[in-house]
């Protein structure tokens, strides 16, 4: 399951639906939490039901209501049925909140032979933070780790989690590099949150290439024209992709070599394995 880039559109606008599917986005997210109010959830569930019961154009994700809040089981009997491609998971606190979800999930959903993967939110409550590492005790039941930078720092009463330019202060730095090691301690994709200015093409690009930069293997949307930019900086560009089949091809005529020289650069196990992620995200 390719992940660059998954769009959120929020669950009681149906119309938006296609559109999303349309915009290039390796993935959309249905979302019944956030965006939609309390007066609509019903009428959203039906809608994302009714989705899901179509033919779809794009791996497709329903953002569920939090485990503590009461409605998490209503939308998994609204959706299960129609089998979304995977559940994403607000406010969760670790493999154990990974484990009441799939009971929710066999209760409501029917067969458990069956049941969605699930893309956790791990970072929007204090206590979230102390369980990232508990993920790898669930890593078959996900499909990636991602996080937010907007409830926690509401959740603890801090003014923001940026500073004037933008860039996270330094708790909300820490929540973005655990998520990171905690997505590839558990062996899933590490995807980073959003970028909320939309208009703001350049910034964003830069944010998805340092995101990449950094170990994420994708990144969330809120608009669709955030698509095009985020899939641009998580896809290899063709130098990339040629100094990694140079790599790998040199370490395939030279098999009993642990070092090799290329270009006047010293290369080892390490660039290999690199080399190897990089033609593995170009595929």
């Amino acid at each position: 399951m390719r992940l660059r880039s998954l769009l959120f559109v929020p669950g009681d606008r149906p119309e938006r639906f296609a559109k999303a599917a349309a915009s290039g986005a390796d993935a959309i997210i249905l979302d019944l939490e956030d965006s939609v109010s309390p007066a609509n959830k019903d009428m959203a569930r039906e809608a994302v039901a009714d989705y899901l019961a179509g033919t779809r154009e794009v791996i497709t994700l329903v953002r569920v209501n939090p485990l503590d809040g009461h409605m998490t089981a209503a939308d998994v009997a609204a959706v299960a049925a129609a089998a979304p491609d995977a559940i994403m998971l607000p406010k969760a606190e670790g493999a154990p909140s990974i484990a009441q979800l799939d009971t929710i999930l066999r209760s409501e959903g029917g067969d458990a032979g069956h049941l969605p993967p699930i893309l956790p939110i791990a970072t929007e409550t204090p206590a979230a933070i102390f369980t990232l590492g508990s993920y790898r005790e669930a890593r078959e039941r996900l499909v990636g780790l991602t996080w937010g930078a907007e409830d926690l720092p509401a959740a603890i009463g801090a003014a923001t989690s940026r500073e004037a330019d933008g860039s996270y202060t330094e708790p909300y730095r820490v929540a973005r590099a655990l998520t990171l090691f905690a997505a590839h301690g558990a062996g899933v994709a590490a995807i980073d949150t959003v970028f909320p200015a939309i208009k703001d093409e350049g910034g964003l690009s830069a944010y998805a290439a340092r995101a990449r930069r950094d170990g994420f293997t994708g990144m969330m949307a809120i608009h669709p024209s955030q698509v095009a930019p985020i899939n641009a900086a998580f896809t290899p560009s063709a130098d990339e992709v040629a100094r990694a089949q140079a790599i790998v091809d040199a370490f395939a005529a030279n098999p009993g070599a642990g070092v090799l020289q290329i270009d006047g650069k010293m290369i080892d196990a390490p660039h290999l394995k690199q080399a190897r992620h990089i033609l593995s995200l170009a595929d």
